[in-house]
């Protein structure tokens, strides 16, 4: 019985296809509930269905998309309850990250939390939602690397991208002026060494203005 394998460039070509899609999704770059055909995605990436099918299953394996019994695809549109338990996953995983990440925050890190957060500062004044949301989750990856807990940053990073779409319509109701002022907060407590700070500012940060949006 002779299988066939994938080869290397359908295996490359449908990993392109996943991590476009991907990055738009994270970054809030298609909105809650927007559909996706299979046929646009081969016509946007020149690529036949296959691959955007398998991009597609990868995708909604990870919760990014919704696949209804009658094929449709589209970015999920979550209830109260279903963002009231991201928001919780959130607090669950981020403060263990940044807790673990804490004795290996040397000052280079400070310096560089800081610097992003200069850029999230920039995307506010700029008023670009999707730069926001780009730069404030590179604020948190770049802390919780440190922590060097691969999985539980991998079990995270698949909460936001669940979160995605809905951070961007959430981005439009704070109205946001100035860069998130937990964020100060984190990095003070990591200069400090204060860990029961430190937990507190990521909680109120990666939950707060979820909450807004089941208020």
């Amino acid at each position: 019985m002779i299988t066939t394998r994938p080869t290397d460039s359908s295996i490359a070509t449908h990993d392109r296809v996943y991590r476009t899609l991907r990055s738009r999704i994270l970054h809030g770059e298609i909105a809650p509930g927007e559909a996706l055909t299979l046929r646009g995605i081969g016509k946007e990436f020149g690529v036949s269905m296959t691959p955007a099918r398998e991009a597609v299953r990868r995708l909604a394996a990870e919760g990014a998309l919704f696949l209804s019994s009658s094929g449709r695809v589209s970015t999920p549109e979550l209830t109260n309850d279903r963002i009231e338990e991201l928001a919780a996953l959130r607090a669950l995983l981020e403060v263990e990250l940044a807790s673990r990440a804490l004795p290996r925050a040397h000052i280079a890190l400070i310096d560089r939390l800081q610097s992003i957060n200069m850029n999230v500062a920039e995307m506010v004044t700029k008023r670009d939602a999707v730069g926001y949301i780009r730069t404030n989750l590179e604020f948190h990856r770049t802390l919780y690397l440190r922590a060097q807990a691969p999985a539980m940053l991998a079990m995270a990073e698949t909460v936001w991208l669940q979160l995605g779409p809905t951070m961007r319509a959430l981005y439009g109701r704070l109205r946001r002026t100035e860069p998130p002022h937990y964020h100060k907060l984190i990095i003070a407590a990591l200069k400090a060494g204060d860990e029961p700070g430190l937990r507190l500012a990521v909680r109120s940060d990666v939950t707060q203005g979820l909450r807004l949006l089941v208020s």
